[in-house]
């Protein structure tokens, strides 16, 4: 019996040092040299104060503001302690409810813009974490935003361009543009 435990032990020990030790520090230390803000959380401070992290979506509320995608995560939106998407179907009508809800809520916040709702406003993604929207639906909030903040359409045009990132590598994916870093933007624009 000795024979067989020991062994069995020592792999045991030396396994879970390396696993469990040896391998997470290193990576830890290759992604802390290699990407130094995002191992730290990419959390942006304004005035000394952590105000959000680019890589995590946060809820804005105020119409001033833009809005990023919805999220599905319990108990509350952008739970980041409890990522996950609604696992809702295409043709799950309670789907087609909540996406008919935003739609409207969208519509409200600014009736007079008639044009198509960009599709990541309206549905929520597979982490319910997403910090992007499309440059498309950025645009689609353009107006209510400049309306609300009391500046020129342009200006806030001009802010989602300066802010807006190409496709990964060129190919996958579309132009976006994270929501907290356009939202402090448009406060630093908008500061008296």
């Amino acid at each position: 019996m000795n024979t067989l435990v020991r062994p069995a032990l020592v792999l045991f020990v030396l396994l879970s040092l390396l696993t469990g030790i040896a391998y997470p520090f290193a990576i830890t230390g290759i992604a802390r040299a290699v990407f130094p803000n995002q191992a730290a959380g990419g959390l942006v401070e304004r005035d000394g104060k952590v105000v959000g992290s680019l890589l995590i979506g946060q809820s804005f509320s105020d119409a001033k503001n833009f809005w990023g995608r919805p999220s599905a995560t319990s108990p509350m939106p952008n739970n980041a302690a409890g990522s996950s998407g609604s696992n809702l179907g295409p043709a799950n009508p309670a789907l087609v409810d909540a996406v008919k809800g935003r739609v409207e809520a969208l519509r409200g916040a600014d009736p007079g813009n008639a044009a198509r709702v960009p599709v990541d406003l309206v549905t929520t993604s597979a982490s319910g974490l997403d910090p992007e929207i499309s440059v498309a639906a950025a645009r689609y909030q353009a107006a209510r935003v400049a309306r609300l903040r009391g500046i020129p359409v342009e200006r806030v045009h001009a802010l989602i361009a300066g802010h807006a990132k190409g496709q990964l590598l060129g190919f996958l994916g579309e132009p976006r543009v994270n929501v907290l870093a356009l939202n402090l933007a448009l406060d630093a624009a908008t500061r008296p």
